[in-house]
């Protein structure tokens, strides 16, 4: 009896020594792969490139504020980094080769209902930028570039080009906060400010190529164009004033943009 005993318990030792040793090498080399694999991931992170939304051309190595407009950096893939390396202080313009504009009901500052394509866009050269009035970082340059354009062209605006300007957060700015924010920049009978419900002003912004998952984040370009002839450009909303007024002097003319368009300072 003794004698099985013994046997019996040295069989199941066996058994448990040998489970031990299958669950060791299981788990072990699953172990001996996590260092590798958080090594890894830790080189990817060191490889981390950052830029601003706005401005392309500034990088940094962390996350932080882009020191031009105060928007949080994003992360950059590697292709975005050889992009950003070969832009300094010049961003150019894309021509647009189809626009596919909806006639959505919406308000201007003054409250009126329009229909923005055939109100203000059918037959017409326009330059259209995207804005928010309690915006600190990107919108006030972008009102001020647009008040300088609309000096430069003096006469022109309201009879051979319309500014507009579109709300990216309608549920704040109604048309009477609009129309303080754009007497700020002396906005003249030929500058439209648009705004209305969300769901409207969504769909026009997502068919303008403006759309953005947070109003923080809205385009900084500038869309020019002439219905009548269908020529489209997309351009940066900060350059010169100059350079935005050849640009939609070229749009009249019915002309492709050839301007190379420099930020302003």
């Amino acid at each position: 009896m003794k004698h099985f005993y013994l046997k019996t318990k040295g069989t199941v030792l066996k058994v448990l020594t040998l489970a031990l040793l299958v669950c060791a090498l299981a788990f072990f080399p699953a172990q001996a792969q996590t260092p590798v694999k958080k090594t890894r991931q830790a080189k990817q992170q060191a490889q981390q490139n950052y830029s601003c939304p706005m401005h392309p051309e500034v990088t940094a190595k962390s996350k932080g504020r882009c020191p031009k407009c105060g928007m949080d950096l994003r992360p950059m893939d590697q292709k975005a980094v050889s992009a950003a390396d070969a832009v300094v202080s010049q961003a150019s313009s894309d021509e647009v080769s189809k626009m596919n504009i909806p006639d959505l009901e919406l308000l201007d500052q003054n409250g009126r209902k329009i229909h923005f394509y055939t109100d203000l866009v059918k037959g017409q050269t326009v330059a259209i930028n995207f804005i928010f009035t309690t915006c600190t970082t990107i919108c006030p340059p972008l009102g001020a570039t647009f008040a300088r354009v609309q000096k430069e062209l003096g006469d022109k605006v309201g009879r051979d080009v319309r500014l507009i300007s579109i709300s990216v957060d309608p549920a704040t700015d109604t048309p009477e906060r609009l129309k303080t924010w754009g007497a700020k920049f002396h906005a003249g009978a030929g500058w439209t400010f648009v705004t209305g419900n969300k769901p409207e002003v969504d769909e026009l912004l997502r068919a303008l190529g403006a759309s953005s998952a947070r109003r923080e984040d809205h385009t900084p370009t500038v869309l020019i164009g002439n219905d009548a002839s269908g020529h489209w450009t997309r351009t940066y909303g900060l350059a010169k004033a100059s350079q935005l007024v050849q640009i939609i002097n070229d749009a009249m003319a019915g002309k492709n943009a050839t301007t190379t368009v420099e930020t302003s300072n």
